[in-house]
């Protein structure tokens, strides 16, 4: 790191905002999990109901909570969000050929994160808390498919409650798999500026040993 003390502390500014993520979609995993990857066995007194259905009701009450929270909880989040890219800001600062290759590429999958998070996350929130899917009734025997534009003689895509939900928990899923990505990152950096320094530490040794054998010689030698 190019300035002296710095390097630690802004590695815990995008560390720390990082776990914090990835905690927060922790949280929504027990939905995500059924509703993406596996299908929970059917109750015995409805095997004719879909056992995933009570599932995507969680998930949907489970967002409508979360976008329904008080303001000043989205202004925590949004202040932990920049103490992260604060964090990599200071650490490009007068960039090491090191700071360049892991947070350079740690600041690209952070805000992939973030546009993740904005274009898909936030969105789906607003939409279930509106309940606006594509299948919504409008009017009495309306509903938006009805009203979406038409392109040519085929009516324009929608999506519906399920798919809506589907989609907020694969954005959950591909904004964790950015989160680990930088903890590698920042792993890999300290590992490999670890290694660095035993190095340097064992060339350092072995040139003061050398130097030490030759004031050795050249002290006999005198005498």
């Amino acid at each position: 790191m190019s300035l002296k003390g710095i390097g630690p502390f802004a590695t815990f500014l995008i560390i720390g905002p990082t776990c914090f993520f990835l905690g927060i979609l922790f949280a929504g995993l027990p939905y995500d999990y059924y509703v993406l990857w596996s299908t929970p066995n059917a109750i015995a007194s409805e095997p004719n109901v879909d056992p995933r259905s009570a599932y995507f009701d969680m998930q949907e009450n489970h967002l409508k909570f979360l976008h329904s929270s008080a303001p000043l909880i989205s202004r925590m989040l949004h202040i932990v969000i920049a103490t992260g890219i604060l964090g990599l800001l200071m650490k490009l600062y007068k960039p090491t050929e090191a700071n360049k290759l892991f947070d350079g590429a740690s600041l690209v999958l952070y805000m992939i994160g973030v546009t993740v998070y904005i274009a898909n996350i936030v969105k789906g929130m607003r939409t279930v808390s509106a309940g606006a899917y594509g299948n919504m009734e409008l009017a009495e025997g309306e509903s938006f498919k009805d009203k979406v534009l038409y392109e040519g003689n085929e009516p324009a895509a929608y999506i519906g409650r399920e798919d809506s939900l589907r989609v907020v928990s694969a954005s959950n899923t591909i904004l964790a798999m950015v989160l680990i990505g930088i903890l590698v990152l920042q792993a890999g950096q300290w590992y490999a500026q670890r290694k660095e320094s035993e190095e340097i530490e064992q060339l350092d040794n072995a040139r003061d040993e050398k130097r030490k054998e030759k004031s050795e010689k050249a002290g006999k030698k005198k005498q």
